[in-house]
């Protein structure tokens, strides 16, 4: 095994799920009561622009019910302690990584508390409701904001950085994913290829497990925690 000095670290609901967070799809294919093609496509948004805002205005306001829990705490402590590069990259749209004090975080499929505004194609910070149409706030153009959400069939958020950081990544880790959406499901691969370990932790073995040098099952609360005082001891 070669040295490791640069990680990169992928992270699914399943690390969020322990703070109380609703994972993507549930077991009756549903997400939180709807069909995901009602709600998180662009089709479903032109379509009822109404219902996809009230579902991610809904999903905004629940974030303030929820706190981190010892899996991301650990991460934002190996995220400030870490000498060499690190980079986090999450499909999760919560604001738990940042929260816990992590930096050095890539959100690949957007953020609940972002909004994209379809005037300027501006980004903003955002907390309030979008389903009573706000005017954007670089802009000032009324009704045109939306989720800053990756949906299906949009691209995910900064492809080429997420490449060239497994590229170079001597320790690829995922935590919490299912192993079954792509492209981040690839991502083990492309980092093996170039010569990374690989490491999964997950609640049982994803759908790529068999990719991985090594897989530990359990919590993540549990688990990245005595992962990275194994790292930083």
């Amino acid at each position: 095994m070669r040295e490791i000095r640069n990680i990169v670290i992928l992270t699914g609901a399943g690390i969020s799920a322990e703070s109380g967070v609703a994972t993507f799809r549930g077991p009756d294919g549903l997400w939180e009561g709807h069909r995901v093609e009602d709600v998180a496509t662009p089709e479903a948004f032109t379509r009822d622009p109404g219902l996809v805002q009230a579902f991610y205005d809904a999903r905004r306001a629940k974030l303030k019910g929820v706190e981190p829990n010892a899996a991301h705490r650990a991460l934002a402590r190996l995220d400030a302690e870490w000498p060499g590069d690190l980079l986090i990259v999450t499909q999760n749209v919560d604001d738990l990584h940042e929260r816990a004090g992590a930096e050095r975080v890539l959100h690949m499929h957007g953020e609940l508390r972002s909004a994209w505004c379809l005037a300027c194609d501006g980004r903003s910070r955002w907390e309030a409701p979008l389903g009573d149409g706000p005017a954007c706030p670089a802009c000032g153009a009324q009704g045109r904001m939306r989720p800053d959400i990756v949906w299906f069939g949009e691209m995910p958020y900064e492809m080429d950085r997420i490449e060239a950081a497994l590229v170079e990544a001597d320790l690829f880790v995922s935590i919490g994913t299912s192993g079954a959406v792509y492209p981040a499901a690839g991502y083990v691969q492309t980092a093996r290829y170039r010569g990374a370990q690989t490491l999964e932790m997950n609640l049982e073995p994803s759908q790529g497990s068999y990719f991985f040098h090594e897989s530990r099952i359990g919590r993540a609360g549990d688990l990245v925690p005595a992962w990275v005082e194994e790292m930083l001891g």
